[in-house]
């Protein structure tokens, strides 16, 4: 989509008009791909991989066309099979070749040309020391060199090496010194040098360079934000590997040994491709693709990352990321989308289905949490799954992390996922033809966030957030150990900003008990104590954090009155999902929605907190174009004269 018009005719642009990851099967025909970012007016990059066999990595680009392509770890010049046609919204693949859509899964990486993020030149080598214009508009904080007519291995500068030094993205090789690449002249926002080498710059040749910007602050509501940066570090050779501070979560990590030395010589290493949509699991599992090598996608490259609401942390003491005392380049692009939502329809959905194993249920978004009741009229429960701590994102059932809300217990890897991507997923063999209900979030400004973390025991612990505004209402969950699932609301007692403050159990039926377990929070931050609840050291978390927003989401309270009670949520269509929790007295955990039916009758519920069977017979709620009604038939846990009661309705 194109960067919304902002004040006085500026355009504003997001990393999600710029940049796509995109999961996809290929057909072995034409397929078209609408990630929603426009190469046919901008220009820009696919680079695709084959995830299940063993192909190299295909770049086109509209620069030299869509019948033009690269192919890396290969040396080899550009050929020509007719591959992509550009269009405003993707791309469109015109064959079934297999490198981009064969009998395999596949992903690929979208890079839009724009100022401050990514830019593609062409040109013809002059054999002599020379400057090549650019449209970055911006410092390059790195430059990948392609010879297209004739064999030439991949050059690679980097803002973290001397502009003496380059490394070959094609080869494991560590960085050289050949001040012939880059003339021993660092780039500027208008050119980069070249020296006389024939990889970059041999008389009559033809080359492409692809420039990636570094912390170029034009993007976002202000155009004062980044969605790029490009840097290095050094290896610890430790299981807690070193911390990177990018300022925000990326979604897309690039790394690179540039030099690590060994029984005194020096190596390198893979350049190891790493993104949230294959899956970059908090703890182990991260799925990786190397740029110097055909192989299908693995979680054994030497390497391991988890995400961090403000980076990233290397958490093995694999060779190809954290060998001790190694040098590490990077190049990390932002997680999307920066925008809040206007439509409520892309970032939750409730799905009511009984469809078979491998059935394609489309959200149209892809799903950051799911909640999934696989037999509505069993006694399993609801189960939780976040793609933060692990799905199925080929298409097969995997294992994949997950918890039952109704239960205490740690998280427990099974094959509950199905082929996670970027428009819903499949329904996985634990669910086939069972009469399920799912709700699906996706994670989007000021309305729903997901938060891994490791507890250290502190009293407070202060954990980053991006909901980009003080959550309403926060649900924590131990994920190593037994443990009650935490819930902290702005609408309890003492809340929020408070040691004092109550919190809820949302596997139990208890009132607010004051534990002061959640408290000090803000638009980034939230703070919570060395307990095992929700810090005990060497545990992990998962985090849901939600807030009110206009038209989307309302996080709210209200005090039941015995008699027919409307709710006001701000909303003009009603609310496609209640959830109701009475917090001065005992009470269920609440959970209505549309798929199964909010109408002016009979209203089907499930509990959060139990494993029982779905209830069909009682008429607790129904619509009101501005929320929901509760009704005077409503039971003292949803409706009690003068009882106290939080809510989270989503539109």
């Amino acid at each position: 989509m194109m960067g919304a018009a902002g004040a006085g005719g500026a355009e504003k642009t997001y990393v999600e008009d710029v940049f796509s990851t995109w999961l996809y099967t290929g057909n072995v025909s034409t397929q078209t791909i609408t990630n929603g970012v426009d190469l046919a007016g901008k220009g820009g990059l696919v680079w695709t991989k084959a995830r299940t066999t063993n192909l190299g990595h295909a770049l086109i680009d509209t620069v030299r066309g869509g019948s033009s392509r690269l192919i890396t770890p290969n040396n080899l010049a550009a050929d020509n099979p007719n591959s992509i046609a550009f269009a405003s919204n993707g791309y469109t693949l015109t064959d079934g070749n297999g490198y981009t859509n064969g009998s395999n899964n596949y992903a690929s990486w979208t890079f839009r040309e724009a100022p401050g993020f990514f830019d593609v030149v062409t040109y013809t080598g002059n054999g002599s020391n020379r400057t090549i214009a650019h449209s970055l508009g911006s410092v390059p904080g790195a430059i990948i060199v392609k010879r297209t007519d004739a064999a030439g291995d991949w050059q690679v500068y980097h803002r973290s090496l001397a502009n003496t030094e380059y490394m070959v993205l094609n080869s494991t090789a560590a960085k050289a010194t050949g001040g012939t690449r880059w003339n021993s002249t660092t780039p500027t926002s208008t050119v980069f040098s070249l020296g006389t080498d024939e990889t970059v710059n041999a008389s009559g040749g033809t080359y492409v360079a692809y420039l990636f910007a570094h912390d170029a602050q034009l993007f976002g509501d202000g155009g004062n934000q980044s969605v790029i940066k490009c840097g290095s570090y050094t290896g610890n050779g430790s299981a807690s590997g070193p911390t990177i501070d990018l300022g925000w979560e990326p979604q897309w990590v690039f790394i690179k040994c540039a030099s690590r030395t060994s029984g005194g010589s020096t190596f390198g290493g893979s350049g190891i491709i790493m993104d949230s949509m294959r899956g970059i699991v908090a703890g182990t599992g991260t799925k990786t693709l190397a740029a110097d090598e055909t192989n299908a996608e693995s979680t054994e490259n030497n390497i391991d990352i988890e995400l961090t609401p403000t980076g990233f942390k290397l958490t093995s003491d694999g060779l190809f990321g954290n060998a001790s005392g190694g040098t590490y380049i990077y190049i990390a692009i932002r997680r999307g989308p920066m925008k809040a939502p206007t439509d409520a329809t892309k970032v939750f959905d409730d799905v009511a289905t009984s469809g078979a194993t491998g059935t394609v249920i489309t959200t149209g978004f892809p799903v950051d949490w799911q909640l999934c009741k696989d037999s509505r009229s069993g006694s399993n429960g609801v189960f939780s799954v976040s793609r933060l701590t692990g799905v199925s994102t080929v298409n097969s059932d995997v294992n994949g992390g997950f918890m039952r809300t109704s239960s205490t217990a740690a998280e427990t890897q099974d094959t509950a996922t199905r082929y996670w991507d970027n428009t819903g997923y499949r329904i996985a063999a634990s669910q086939g033809s069972n009469d399920s209900i799912y709700w699906n979030f996706r994670r989007a400004p000021g309305f729903f966030d997901v938060v891994a973390y490791a507890g250290t025991g502190a009293n407070p612990q202060v954990i980053s957030h991006n909901l980009g505004v003080a959550p309403e209402l926060i649900i924590i969950k131990n994920r190593s150990t037994s443990a009650n699932w935490a819930v902290g609301s702005v609408y309890l007692p003492n809340a929020w900003n408070n040691p004092l403050s109550q919190i809820l159990y949302l596997n139990l039926t208890n009132a607010a008990v004051q534990e002061g377990y959640i408290h000090s929070v803000n638009s980034s931050t939230f703070t919570q104590v060395g307990v095992t609840v929700v810090g005990a050291n060497g545990n992990n978390y998962i985090a849901y954090l939600f807030a009110s927003l206009t038209g989307i989401s309302k996080v709210g309270s209200y005090t039941g009155t015995g008699t027919t009670l409307s709710i006001d949520c701000g909303f003009t269509a009603g609310a496609r999902f209640v959830m109701i929790k009475r917090t001065d007295s005992t009470g269920d955990w609440y959970v209505w929605d549309t798929a199964r039916g909010i109408i002016a009758a009979n209203d089907p519920y499930l509990l959060l907190n139990a494993t029982a069977a779905e209830v069909t017979n009682t008429d607790y709620i129904d619509p009101l174009s501005s929320g929901f009604q509760i009704s005077s038939t409503a039971p003292a846990a949803i409706n009690a004269n003068g009882g106290s009661f939080i809510y989270l309705a989503i539109a």
